[in-house]
């Protein structure tokens, strides 16, 4: 499986992400020749190269030559990309991050995908940058995307066509840094996350900074939000090659690049985000806690745990471990706060990586029951759920054990 690594080192924008990726390997003029499939010119890229704290890297200028002023509804860029004689799969990605655009400009503008008209990202740059991006993935042969955690500017106030908008403060700013930075922008000296940014990246990791720029744009974080599986966790990824695309300012102490890594993962395992909630306990009755991790795993919770520990005040506890999808957070939480006497929950997304499964119905000398496909190193292995022997046993009052070994026997190939 061929991925696409999206490192947000100082944020992400468009022009940012198509130099990364000729930086890593896109030819700049096979990108050039299928972005003029668009049928609209009026433009040109041009390409050079710069250094940004000493990293070599590309940067990329979309040149408008002749730009009509008008807004553009969502169904006039969707057919723009419809009408072209790009492929499929450039059609399906550029659709899909024109769509999470227009989903957060409605939202923040309390209007409709169908009503709400494009500003600066209906422009002929953001329309190539879009485009651009998703013809490189579909040239480079990219299957998934990951991504870091995003990098956002500090907030304040953004000036755009609708006017000067609020944006959050990020939590980690000292009110000193944070007057500081807000008196750059009473000065004029101000660009921060726009609302369709943060509306955009709702759910998904990001990095509150204290620099006063517009590190991710909401054409960037649309690209991120519409492409990405989530962030990268622990894994192999055999990298092929490094990008770096440049930004058009410089900023002190952090180079302004993304850097995008292409690599391999291995296709026999899978890999997805989960939510990792942890707390500890030490006033509750022992003899709740196996009905507690029975309603855990019933209300969606992907595994439950204890682990004995010494606390602060030099008591016995135990730490209550839960994984969860983001799906099911709410109802696994719920059911914590319920049914324990914990105050408070640390939550954290993990990465998971795992092999390859499947459940299916398989026959026996005990009849139908339910069982597990395990791919491993290409080899298929099934093995019986455990709940099933367990039923088996008591019925035929026989040992688990012996009904284990006699299933696992008769399943092998």
């Amino acid at each position: 499986m061929k991925v696409a690594y999206f490192d947000t080192i100082c944020g992400i924008a468009g022009d940012m992400t198509l130099a990364a990726f000729v930086s890593a390997g896109m030819p700049f003029d096979t990108l050039t020749a299928e972005l003029h499939k668009l049928s609209i010119g009026g433009f040109r890229l041009e390409q050079s190269r710069v250094l940004r704290s000493a990293i070599d890297a590309v940067h990329i200028d979309v040149v408008i030559t002749e730009e009509p002023h008008y807004h553009r509804h969502l169904k006039d860029i969707l057919g723009i990309i419809e009408a072209s004689t790009l492929a499929a799969g450039v059609k399906a990605r550029a659709a899909a991050i024109f769509r999470v655009i227009a989903e957060a400009e409605a939202k923040v503008h309390g209007s409709t995908i169908e009503k709400i008209h494009f500003h600066e990202v209906g422009a002929l740059d953001s329309i190539v940058d879009i485009v651009g991006t998703a013809i490189c993935l579909e040239s480079l042969g990219i299957d998934t995307v990951y991504s870091s955690p995003v990098k956002l500017g500090a907030g304040g106030i953004i000036t755009t066509q609708h006017g000067a908008m609020p944006t959050p403060a990020p939590a980690t700013m000292k009110s000193a840094q944070y007057a500081a930075v807000f008196s750059r922008a009473s000065a004029g000296h101000w660009s921060t996350p726009a609302p369709a940014t943060i509306e955009i990246l709702k759910d998904y990791p990001v990095v509150f900074t204290s620099l006063p720029h517009e590190l991710t744009t909401p054409t960037g974080a649309a690209i991120i939000r519409a492409l990405s599986q989530g962030v990268l966790g622990d894994g192999v990824l055999r990298i092929h090659s490094v990008g770096y695309g440049a930004g058009t300012k410089e900023f002190e102490g952090i180079p302004n690049l993304l850097r995008i890594i292409i690599g391999e993962r291995d296709p026999l395992l899978e890999q997805d985000e989960v939510i990792s909630i942890d707390t500890t306990i030490d006033d509750l009755n022992p003899q709740l806690y196996p009905y507690i991790i029975e309603r855990l795993l019933s209300v969606g919770a992907l595994d439950a745990y204890l682990t004995p520990i010494i606390m602060k005040k030099g008591r016995p506890g135990l730490m209550l471990s839960v994984l969860s999808t983001r799906s099911t957070l709410e109802a696994v939480t719920g059911c914590i706060f319920r049914e324990t006497s914990t105050i408070g929950l640390r939550i954290n997304d993990i990465g998971r990586i795992k092999l390859p499964r499947r459940l299916l119905e398989v026959q026996t000398s005990f009849g139908t029951i339910k069982a597990k496909a395990i791919t491993r190193d290409g080899t298929e292995t099934v093995v019986p759920e455990f709940e099933e022997c367990r039923r088996i046993a008591l019925e035929r009052k026989m040992p688990v054990s012996e009904v284990m070994r006699k299933i696992r026997r008769e399943l092998e190939p």
